[in-house]
């Protein structure tokens, strides 16, 4: 029995998301062209930030708000987006978000002072929020059981890769054209998108689902609450009042709302759901990936460029061994998955990624070669290869059918909580030991904070032995 048979209960028959004689080559394009926007826009801005601020007139708070604006609604509404597509349709909701995305976009390369490009992120991570979890979804139900591990793999390696050339592609857009044209992209790949979408995905919802008002609030206002506090704990200490009091606070929130989805008839996030051993345990891997990569990666991406003087293009470039990586092993994980497991894919994953973390912060230096950081690189791309699908496969095939709208939405609102946190986490690691005064003084800080998410991932790598084996039931 393969890891797809691993759910509790009979499988329910999913309602038809494909329409008749559309290859699933249209599929894997009307889901994944909007998702890789979405993700591209997590990390495209930052290498753009120093001419936005010059001529926008930005201070270096605008700039923090720049990235966080987009940040915040997206990690606080992948949850309750999920849960609202099964209400009044996957699609229609899906394809509003691409739309909402766009024309927030258009409103970004437009913006003529850092409030409207505030607002502007605001409204794209909203309509991120719509497309994340979504496209994994409808992806999943499209498609038949034999090929769905293939092609949630290429859909991971898109994912992937969305985030990690995001850096590199505002890099070459602000060298070789003006900043807003980092905004203006979006906006034909966004109508395509939605000519995909509307015209090879039918709509598709769980009809005897109710709307939760209450768990809404209480879960996407605790994530917002926490992603905050988190944000602001790096920029302004982490036992200052407010901080405290946000933290505080999304504990309280995220507490009530476990509490009311447990006594609810009618939840937005099952309880039971993390009855399952391998739902409950990939959500934690996923949560300990992300702070271990994603805050390893907002440093390493900044050293080419404070330390050995790279162009924002030039330190792109250097990453590709890593980036790239992930958009071809990825798509090979989702072919063997059934073969091997995706337990020992996973493990293997975050094994390859914790000794490529922990050889980048022995090695790094000022003067280090970037010969010598290719190796480590190219072993981190392949571990993010083994992840990303394989995580994403069980994650649906631990729970049923009707249940994996709200299964992604889960995965995905802990994989940004992941981000924004080992930012957080180890750029405070970072400060302890660190600075951006010289090269010496910011090699200083990041070693130290790229061992501090060796660890972390290593952490997820022992937590990934608890997943269910190959011929587990």
């Amino acid at each position: 029995m393969t890891i797809l048979d691993a759910r509790p209960g009979p499988p329910l028959a999913p309602r038809p998301v494909l329409q008749p004689n559309r290859p699933l080559a249209a599929v894997l394009a009307a889901v994944s062209i909007p998702m890789f926007m979405v993700t591209l826009d997590n990390l495209v801005v930052t290498t753009a930030l120093p001419v936005i601020r010059h001529e926008l007139g930005a201070s270096l708070s605008h700039l923090q708000w720049f990235v966080n604006a987009y940040t915040l609604p997206f990690a606080a509404l992948l949850l309750t987006a999920a849960a609202l597509g099964d209400r009044i349709g996957r699609r229609r909701l899906f394809v509003a978000g691409i739309a909402l995305f766009t024309l927030a976009s258009a409103a970004c390369a437009m913006a003529t002072a850092p409030w409207m490009l505030i607002a502007a992120r605001a409204l794209q991570g909203v309509g991120g929020a719509a497309v994340m979890p979504l496209s994994l979804t409808l992806l999943a139900a499209a498609v038949p059981g034999r090929l769905r591990p293939a092609a949630i793999g290429i859909w991971g390696g898109i994912s992937g890769l969305g985030v990690a050339v995001g850096p590199l592609v505002g890099g070459a857009v602000v060298e070789g054209l003006h900043w807003s044209w980092i905004f203006w992209l979006n906006v034909p790949i966004g109508l395509i998108a939605i000519v995909l979408a509307t015209g090879v995905l039918r709509e598709s919802r769980r009809d005897e689902t109710r709307l939760d008002p209450l768990g809404l609030l209480l879960s996407a206002s605790g994530v917002l609450a926490l992603v905050w506090g988190v944000i602001r704990g790096q920029d302004h200490g982490w036992t200052t009042g407010l901080t405290l009091t946000m933290l505080i606070g999304a504990g309280v929130l995220l507490a009530l709302f476990v509490a009311w989805e447990r006594h609810t008839t009618s939840p937005m996030l099952p309880m039971r759901l993390f009855r399952s051993r391998a739902f409950r345990n990939v959500n934690a891997v996923t949560l300990a990936f992300s702070v271990g990569v994603f805050g390893s990666v907002f440093l390493l991406a900044q050293f080419f460029q404070i330390v050995q003087g790279q162009s924002p293009l030039g330190s792109g470039l250097r990453t590709m061994p890593w980036t790239m990586a992930p958009m071809v092993v990825a798509p090979i994980a989702g072919l063997i998955i059934n073969r091997i497991g995706a337990r020992a894919l996973i493990v293997t994953g975050q094994a390859l990624l914790a000794t490529a973390l922990g050889w980048m912060a022995l090695i790094s230096t000022a003067d280090v070669a970037y010969s010598s950081m290719v190796p480590p690189f190219l072993l981190a791309g392949v571990g993010m290869g083994l992840t990303f699908a394989p995580t994403s496969t069980v994650a649906l095939a631990s729970v049923s059918m009707e249940s994996q709208g709200v299964a992604s939405g889960t995965l995905n609102t802990l994989r940004e909580l992941g981000v924004a946190i080992g930012v957080a986490v180890l750029a405070s690691v970072f400060a302890g030991n660190g600075d951006y005064s010289s090269g010496t003084a910011f090699t200083d800080g990041m070693v130290p904070a790229v061992a501090t998410g060796a660890a972390v991932v290593g952490a997820g790598a022992l937590l990934a032995f608890r997943l269910p084996g190959r011929q587990a039931r």
